[in-house]
């Protein structure tokens, strides 16, 4: 589905964007693969083989997202499209219910989530104009941005942020429509991941989200769950799909949850 694409994703030496990673190159691809500890840049070029690079950098300093991008070009001959997955918790600067956040959390996780999100695709937008050529942008959103679980996930800050990336993927999608530009939003809910470690090994949070994410038996996401919805966004069959938030929830937005 991917064949002769070349995809740079941000934060995609662990986790979702390097699952997204081995599975855009199964498909075809070409993938330049930025994350920030050298280490993990080192381990998934050799697990992703020949068919990709990977950079080490900060997803929210500008200059990442267009070494990455003229990465792909210079090495594979092209740019086609961006994922962009680096985000996190900032719970340990200072996130967490309002009346608790610092200004500094506030901050942090706003750099961390959305200014790094917007540095990637303004600098994907304005390579894919001056290409003259279209393209396609998926952004990595959270259910918190629509859907609070106020118990066991009350960091305000990042649900703010997750909302947030909708809202701008949107706005922007209606706006580069014309030019053939597509940018789309994949949401999941709790996925085992390193940032999820939190509740990933709490046996009461384990046994909350095994009734807010009932399907498939009722368990916690696997990176490998949102990947296919990644290669369809990413590929032409998507062609004719802007603007869209796309949640891979295990069913969370429906369920209830038990306590």
């Amino acid at each position: 589905m991917l064949k002769n694409k070349k995809i740079v994703i941000i934060g995609g030496t662990t986790g979702l964007g390097l699952s997204a990673a081995k599975a855009f190159v199964k498909n075809g691809a070409k993938v330049v693969v930025v994350g920030r500890n050298p280490e993990s840049c080192v381990a998934a070029e050799i697990e992703l083989g020949e068919n990709a690079h990977a950079m080490s950098g900060d997803a929210a300093n500008p200059d990442t997202p267009n070494k990455a991008i003229d990465l792909a070009i210079n090495d594979f001959g092209g740019f086609d499209g961006l994922y962009h997955v680096a985000g996190g918790s900032g719970r340990k600067f200072g996130d967490g219910p309002l009346h608790e956040i610092s200004l500094e959390g506030w901050n942090k996780t706003f750099e961390l989530n959305l200014t790094s999100l917007m540095l990637s695709n303004q600098a994907a937008i304005r390579k894919f104009l001056a290409l003259g050529k279209g393209g396609t942008i998926l952004n990595m959103g959270s259910v918190l941005g629509v859907s609070p679980s106020p118990k066991y996930f009350s960091t305000h800050a990042y649900a703010a942020t997750k909302a947030a990336i909708i809202g701008f993927s949107k706005s922007i999608a209606a706006y580069y429509a014309p030019d053939n530009i597509r940018i789309n939003v994949l949401a999941p809910a709790l996925v085992e991941t390193p940032m999820s470690q939190r509740a990933s090994k709490d046996e009461v949070i384990m046994d909350f989200v095994k009734t807010k994410q009932p399907l498939d038996g009722g368990r916690n996401g696997q990176v490998s769950d949102l990947d296919g919805a990644a290669v369809y966004f990413m590929s032409d069959g998507s062609k004719f799909t802007t603007g869209q938030a796309l949640f891979v929830d295990g069913g969370w937005g429906v369920s209830e949850g038990q306590y």
